[in-house]
């Protein structure tokens, strides 16, 4: 069981939340806590056995809401043996996706991955050999909304929990992101920096000695949403476009896996357009 929780600050918040798992008689396997001291917020997530816990599975959520209106705060309550739904959203590039077909079939992230969506065709011969229903859902600017509703509807049909653009090179609608908010997307660049298209041409341009890949939650601002994970690679002066760019996609992959991993763990914790990972 995992329960996350911010709220104000103030003193005794470590001891009242593990007094209240103990209580109830909860053996404790991991706790974190952070003060944000210039928001003046306590962040926690604690992590205990459920065997032996007094409460059933059914009355822990109620009691859960019950402690964070006492403490005027903002919980979330997960199961660690939970395995979410994740849809997967790619265009013609199949690095990301590649990674994260074979990291999930080994069984290194814990999830299930039953539907990826492509603009293109070029994606189908990879889910077959995975195994994964492949749906082709091209796009352009008169059939935007029309596309992204069936994208939504079969992320109905599939019980999608959690939507990851793996290189989609589309942008979400308003609209889109108001009905399903849980997305995740790796962008070519260490933002804030070099946001938009072809990051790498333009860092070429501007002569950097570092690269970088940025794994962040979509919202309606462009390549704004919250980070979650950052990779780095070096470059030199001897390196082409062609190099940033291949690269590149080694550092995108580490940084998509790594921000997938502590997200379905529940280590990451959003608050004011930023994250907490308590890794």
């Amino acid at each position: 069981m995992i329960l996350q929780l911010i709220c104000p600050d103030r003193p005794g918040l470590v001891s009242e939340l593990a007094g209240w798992v103990a209580n109830n008689g909860g053996n404790i396997r991991h706790a974190d806590h952070h003060t944000d001291a210039g928001a003046g917020l306590f962040l926690s997530r604690i992590e205990w056995e459920l065997e032996g816990f007094a409460l059933s599975k059914e009355l822990i959520a109620p009691e859960v809401h019950a402690l964070a209106n006492r403490l005027d705060g903002k919980a979330q309550l997960n199961f660690s043996n939970e395995i979410t739904r994740v849809a997967i959203l790619a265009s013609k590039q199949s690095h990301c996706l590649l990674d994260l077909l074979w990291r999930s079939s080994s069984g290194e992230l814990p999830m299930h991955v039953p539907l990826v969506i492509a603009n293109h065709l070029d994606l189908e011969p990879l889910c077959r050999d995975f195994g994964v229903e492949f749906m082709y859902i091209p796009i352009t600017q008169r059939n935007k909304l029309r596309a992204e509703e069936k994208i939504l509807d079969m992320f109905s049909k599939y019980k999608i929990e959690l939507a990851i653009l793996a290189k989609y090179m589309q942008i979400l609608s308003p609209k889109f992101l108001k009905e399903f908010s849980e997305v995740i997307n790796i962008h070519h660049s260490f933002l804030p920096a070099f946001k938009g298209a072809q990051p790498y041409h333009r860092a070429w341009d501007r002569g950097v000695k570092l690269i970088g890949a940025t794994a962040h939650y979509v919202t309606e601002d462009l390549d704004d949403g919250p980070i979650i994970e950052q990779t780095i690679a070096n470059v030199s002066h001897r390196d082409e476009v062609d190099d940033l760019i291949r690269k590149g996609r080694d550092i995108e992959r580490i940084a998509l896996a790594r921000a997938l991993r502590f997200h379905l763990r529940r280590q990451v914790m959003v608050y004011q357009g930023r994250t907490a990972i308590f890794a």
